[in-house]
């Protein structure tokens, strides 16, 4: 199993490697600027060579994944904010190729009440634009973007499946898009996994509009929130409205089991601690059995 989490990367990025030890994740999670502020960190480029040579020798910390900004909003219809997500969302992917990162997570936005259909084409536009402005990955590393399902409030893109499909399909399928399904938003959308049966159609439906190959991480997460309630709100694991015994069908999947399983969980107040990784891999290991 390959249990993640998110943790702060400070300025040099090296340091949230160690971060991730300290805890016992295997994969890290990091904001490459500020989630709520437009202005970009600029990192030299020895300081994202440092950080991929890092990675690539740990001995423990497998992936590295990069969380876009969360003001970026691809579904915008204002001109000053569209560019200014685009070029956000543009510098985070050259960072993240600098880095050698496995993915760069995107939450695509809101068309706030426009409609998807109209807003459609601006995203597909955004991400192509980042995908061919942003800085090249050394070594031809390849980090896709990865489009994060959304809970459902407030005319978000990326609601389900669909959406989703229609944007990678409006780019052509290329292959450097792929998703990060994000359990908690996955229920508050009202997608029921709680079952081995309801976790298979989930997947069936994966590889039907998408191909299980784009699926590269999952945020790990419990629900404060009830099944369809279309708002994003995360939980420990255990202490929300998905459970142990809700999780584990999905997370103990043969083919989920093994991708890197990403905890965005509080804490106590800051963030995954030690214990919340143990319980991400108690919660694996009791998955796996209901395959057994």
């Amino acid at each position: 199993m390959n249990i993640g989490a998110h943790v702060r990367g400070g300025g040099q990025l090296v340091p949230s490697l160690e971060a991730g030890v300290q805890i016992g994740a295997t994969s890290v999670q990091v904001f490459v600027q500020s989630p709520r502020m437009w202005k970009p960190t600029q990192y030299a480029p020895e300081v994202l060579a440092s950080y991929r040579d890092a990675a690539g020798a740990h001995p423990s910390v497998t992936h590295t994944f990069v969380h876009a900004t969360y003001l970026i909003n691809l579904a915008s219809s204002d001109d000053e904010l569209y560019a200014k997500s685009v070029a956000a969302l543009t510098h985070n992917l050259g960072v993240g190729r600098g880095m050698g990162a496995s993915g760069v997570v995107l939450h695509v936005g809101s068309h706030k009440g426009g409609g998807f259909e109209d807003a459609l084409s601006r995203v597909s536009a955004g991400l192509a634009r980042a995908l061919e402005e942003a800085g090249e990955a050394p070594h031809g590393v390849n980090c896709p973007i990865l489009i994060e399902n959304a809970a459902g409030a407030g005319g978000t893109v990326g609601r389900d499946l669909a959406e989703i499909e229609a944007i990678i399909e409006s780019l052509g399928g290329d292959e450097r898009l792929g998703i990060c399904l994000d359990t908690q938003h996955l229920w508050a959308s009202g997608v029921d996994y709680s079952s081995l049966e309801a976790t298979s159609n989930v997947l069936e439906e994966i590889e039907r509009r998408l191909g299980v190959w784009r699926l590269r991480c999952l945020h790990l997460n419990d629900s404060k929130m009830d099944l369809g309630a279309n708002r994003d709100r995360h939980a420990n694991l255990g202490e929300g409205t998905i459970g142990f015994s809700g999780l584990a069908p999905l997370v103990g999947h043969p083919l989920v089991r093994d991708l890197p399983l990403v905890l965005e969980v509080p804490g106590e107040g800051d963030g995954p601690r030690a214990s919340d990784v143990a319980d991400a891999e108690r919660l694996v290991a009791m998955g796996v059995a209901l395959y057994s």
